[in-house]
C-alpha cells in the first residue's frame, strides 16, 4: 500500500496511490488525514489496504491521475522526527577529516538527535534559505513511521511497530553546525525543514528488500541533473530500524506518527558516491587536504529516489530547488 497527502489544510488530505504512482483515490471515507489513520492504525490499515487492492486491480471508477506537484508531504507535520546516524562510514569520514577518532560507544550505541517535525516540505517544494553562506546541503536518507511504541521495547518489538517506510531530504546548514554544537546543546538553526518522499509505503511493498528492519536497495541522488551517489541503504548499516526505534523509545513511549531516520546513507565503497555534500567534501579533505566541491547555491537542484529490482520508482522522487528566502 502506498499513501500520500494532497495539499489542503495543515495536515493535507489522505489519498491511496497506485503501485505505479499513476493513479490515486481519496481515502476520506476511511480517514481524512494520514495522522488520523495512524492514530487508529489497527482499524484503518485493513480498510486502506482493501482500497489499495481495488485501485491496483482497476476496480475504482473514481481513480484520478496523480500530479506529484499537487502533493504535500505525506505527513505535513509529525509529533516527532528522530534522526539517527546508522552508517558509520559517514561518521568515520567526517571525524577523520578533522583528525578525530570515532568513540567506541558509536559502534554499539546509536547516535540520534531530535529533528524538526513541526512541518515538512512537499516533495516538489523549494528549499528556501536565508544565505548561501550557511553551507546548504542535502542528506538522502531512509525513514520509517511508527505506530504507538511502548517504552523500553526490544529491537524486535520496536520493529513490529514500524508501519510505513519512505525517504527524506534532511536539509542541513553545514556552516552553522560547528557553532551550535560547540554550545553543547545540539542542533537548532542548522537544521531547517526537510522534505519527505511523495509517498510512504507499507513494508510489504518492498518485498525481499526489507529484511529485519533494513532496506537493502541503492538510494540515488542527482545534483543539478548529474549523478552524485547510489550507496546501498542495506550495506554498512550498523543499526537496523528496529534498533533505532528501540533506542528512541528506551526512556519514553513514542506516539503513532513518529518518524525515525537512518541518517545519511554511506558505504565503505566510495565508488558508489555519497548522499550529501559534506561527505564528498570530507573525502576531498582526506585526499587533498582541502575540499573542492562547494555547498549548494541558489538555483541548484537535488533529486533523490529509490528504484526496486524492476527499476520502478518506489516512493516517487524528491525534487527540489534551492531558493533565497524572500522575507
Amino acid at each position: 500500500m502506498k499513501l500520500a497527502s494532497l495539499k489542503g489544510g495543515r495536515d493535507g488530505q489522505l489519498i491511496v496511490v497506485s503501485r505505479n504512482l499513476d493513479l490515486y483515490v481519496s481515502a476520506a471515507e476511511i480517514a481524512p488525514t494520514l495522522q488520523v489513520a495512524l492514530d487508529d492504525w489497527d482499524r484503518h490499515a485493513p480498510l486502506l489496504t482493501a482500497l489499495s487492492d481495488d485501485l491496483n486491480a482497476g476496480k475504482r471508477g473514481d481513480a484520478r491521475q496523480l500530479d506529484l506537484h499537487a502533493l504535500a508531504s505525506p505527513l505535513p507535520r509529525a509529533y516527532e522526527f528522530l534522526d539517527g546516524s546508522a552508517y558509520l562510514p559517514h561518521v568515520e569520514r567526517v571525524r577523520r577529516a578533522r583528525g578525530a577518532e570515532v568513540p567506541e560507544s558509536f559502534y554499539d550505541d546509536p547516535l540520534m538527535y531530535q529533528a524538526t517535525a513541526a512541518g515538512f516540505l512537499g516533495p516538489r517544494e523549494p528549499v528556501r534559505a536565508v544565505s548561501e553562506e550557511h553551507g546548504i546541503d542535502f542528506e538522502a536518507e531512509v525513514v520509517v513511521v511508527t505506530d504507538d511504541v511502548p517504552m523500553n521495547p526490544t529491537p524486535e518489538e520496536a520493529a513490529a511497530r514500524i508501519v510505513l517506510v519512505g525517504l527524506v531530504n534532511d536539509v542541513s546548514l553545514r556552516n552553522l553546525i560547528p557553532g551550535e554544537l560547540a554550545k553543547g546543546f545540539g542542533f537548532l538553526q542548522s537544521k531547517p525543514r526537510s522534505a519527505l518522499s511523495p509517498v510512504l509505503v507499507t513494508p510489504d511493498e518492498l518485498g525481499d528488500a526489507w529484511q529485519d528492519g533494513v532496506l537493502s536497495l541503492p538510494l540515488h541522488s542527482y545534483l543539478n541533473g548529474e549523478w552524485f551517489g547510489s550507496p546501498d541503504a542495506g550495506t554498512d548499516m550498523q543499526f537496523g530500524f528496529g534498533r533505532l526505534v528501540a533506542h528512541a523509545a528506551h526512556t519514553r513511549p513514542l506516539t503513532a506518527g513518529t518518524i525515525v531516520g537512518s541518517g545519511t546513507i554511506a558505504n565503505q565503497d566510495t565508488a558508489l558516491g555519497a548522499s550529501c555534500l559534506a561527505e564528498k567534501r570530507m573525502l576531498e579533505i582526506i585526499a587533498d587536504g582541502k575540499p573542492s566541491t562547494p555547498f549548494m547555491r541558489f538555483g541548484d537542484t537535488i533529486r533523490i529516489e529509490m528504484l526496486n529490482a524492476d527499476d520502478e520508482n518506489i516512493f516517487g522522487s524528491i525534487e527540489q530547488v534551492i531558493e533565497p528566502h524572500d522575507g
